[in-house]
């Protein structure tokens, strides 16, 4: 699927779905930038050109069809995290702290 098809394909209630359906398995190391992406985009303080890098990972991150399956033992979410590490690299200046704490928050709650 070429960026512009994850991006079409992301949506808040499947983000949700498979955050809640994956949690355990993709662990908290996946999740911390895709929840903190999450909250980035929600912002109507980030601009259109990095809620569009976000939404595609995101989407990749939610879609069935990546390069390596997520049900894989131990590397199946090892693309997913390269998609959330490059689009953080990418948009870090629009995280701000309040999205860091909301993730770590959500994460807490989820994982204590």
């Amino acid at each position: 699927m070429p960026e512009n098809q994850y991006t079409e394909a992301y949506s808040d209630g499947g983000f949700w779905d498979k955050v809640k359906g994956y949690a355990k398995a993709a662990g908290e190391a996946v999740l911390e930038p895709a929840l903190k992406l999450y909250y980035s985009a929600s912002d109507p303080d980030t601009p259109v050109w990095a809620k569009t890098v976000i939404y595609g990972a995101l989407g990749y991150f939610i879609s069935p069809i990546d390069a390596i399956p997520d049900i894989t033992p131990v590397i199946g979410y090892t693309d997913d995290l390269g998609a959330l590490a490059a689009a953080v690299a990418m948009t870090a200046a629009h995280i701000k702290e309040e999205h860091v704490l909301r993730a770590k928050e959500t994460l807490k709650q989820w994982f204590s």
